[in-house]
């Protein structure tokens, strides 16, 4: 695997282990944060396929986008769509005043992020 690659797995699977943190902490904890790190771990998930496939893609954060440049090599993971919809509106939403994610938010992106996690680390011979 390439190293640039392995770099990107990291870098998501840090965003994956914080939004776990955030949502399940007993004191004080931070949907809005915890949805915003799911929307970035499978963004950098992406990032890490497209690096492996040899894509080039331009610095973004819109997780449609870069799920069309995917399925060139991945035609199969059109069924990601649905939970990158979701993912998606938490890129920049829910950082600023105006919109918060509620308990409800945060668990349902964190089970659309294990899907695309699970599904990307199988993909790329990972454990899941």
């Amino acid at each position: 695997m390439k190293q640039l690659t392995l770099e990107w797995i990291d870098k998501a699977e840090g965003d994956w282990f914080a939004a776990q943190q955030l949502y399940r902490a007993r004191k004080h904890p931070n949907y809005d944060a915890a949805c915003f790190h799911t929307q970035q771990c499978a963004e950098k998930y992406l990032k890490a396929r497209l690096e492996e496939a040899g894509v080039a893609f331009s610095k973004t954060h819109n997780l449609t986008h870069l799920l069309t440049l995917t399925l060139q090599v991945e035609p199969q993971w059109i069924a990601l769509q649905p939970q990158m919809n979701a993912l998606s509106i938490f890129a920049v939403d829910f950082r600023y005043p105006g919109k918060s994610a509620s308990k409800l938010d945060a668990r349902q992106a964190i089970k659309d992020c294990q899907a695309v996690r699970r599904i990307i680390r199988t993909t790329l011979g990972l454990s899941v």
